[in-house]
């Protein structure tokens, strides 16, 4: 299991508009999004929508309070299969993709690696129900996609931006609140629309290079603002030996021990995360069967 330390490189930060109905959230992945492209050659294409996509996980974790993991997990049947992210209630996370390289273009797009797609926004809590939402991936990047999303399941108007260059993800989330500054639906419209009309003359290389107060100043120096503390974010596998064992005993003794045969007597699982390799032995492989037998032994006299 790998984890970096939390550092003030990688965090979310909320902001409200005081005088409207209006929160906002601001997110910077560096080392946690270093970390991911470390452990896979992806093509440039592919690492910016991973980490466009690592940067809206980083935002929604912020909006939902709950004990649990927050799963996006886009898919199609293009060059990109699959992009996944998983952040936790922690705020620690973890990121993936496939793709086809030899089908990437160098200045390919989101419809163009990932065309009948669909995004997938999954909770799942430790306690309680499961619960998961679906958009198309229609949209001309996963921030369109996201609002879709918001204004069609959620019925809570959002506004996304999300950039990542290779080496830093950033992204801004604006999402309108129940009506307590502003009463009157006309004038809530208004605001909100002023609010994100300013948002939409952020450049890409003005989140991308920009401190948050420098973002927030640019954009929103006339409005009354009140910006909270820093909240950290960390790059965390949750893979383990443990987790191994367990894959291991699901596909049964006899298919184990003939891998084992095939494998010349060392079975090795390989995390898709983080590319930590987990090695099993003979030894190993009795010791895991042994144990399940006495824990079936224990739960059927219970």
């Amino acid at each position: 299991m790998f984890r970096l330390p939390m550092t003030d490189t990688d965090f979310t930060q909320r902001f409200i508009f005081t005088d409207a109905d209006v929160r906002g959230e601001l997110v910077c992945l560096e080392e946690s999004y270093a970390h991911v492209l470390a452990k896979h050659d992806y093509p440039e294409p592919v690492s910016t929508l991973l980490g466009e996509l690592m940067a809206a996980a980083a935002v929604l974790i912020s909006t939902v309070k709950f004990d649990g993991l927050l799963i996006l997990q886009a898919r199609s049947s293009g060059a990109v299969p699959l992009l996944m992210v998983e952040c936790s209630s922690e705020r620690e996370m973890r990121a993936i993709a496939r793709y086809e390289e030899a089908q990437i273009a160098a200045d390919a797009s989101l419809p163009d690696m990932m065309p009948e797609g669909v995004l997938a926004i999954t909770i799942e809590p430790k306690l309680g129900q499961r619960y998961q939402g679906v958009v198309s991936l229609a949209g001309e990047n996963i921030a369109c996609c996201l609002e879709q999303y918001f204004s069609g399941s959620e019925q809570l108007p959002s506004f996304f931006i999300l950039h990542a260059d290779g080496r830093r993800a950033r992204g801004l989330l604006l999402q309108q609140l129940p009506a307590e500054q502003i009463s009157d639906e006309e004038a809530r419209q208004a605001s909100w629309q002023h609010v994100t009309t300013l948002a939409q003359t952020l450049t890409a290389e003005e989140l991308l290079g920009l401190d948050n107060q420098t973002i927030l100043y640019r954009l929103y120096h006339e409005e009354n603002l009140e910006l909270f503390a820093t909240q950290p974010l960390s790059f965390k596998c949750s893979c383990s030996y443990e987790r191994s064992a367990h894959a291991l005993q699901s596909l049964g003794r006899e298919d184990v021990e003939t891998l084992l045969d095939e494998q010349d007597g060392c079975i090795e699982v390989d995390c898709q995360f983080c590319n930590e390799k987990y090695k099993f032995y003979a030894q190993d492989v009795t010791k895991i069967f042994s144990q399940q037998s006495v824990d079936s032994q224990l739960s059927t006299v219970h």
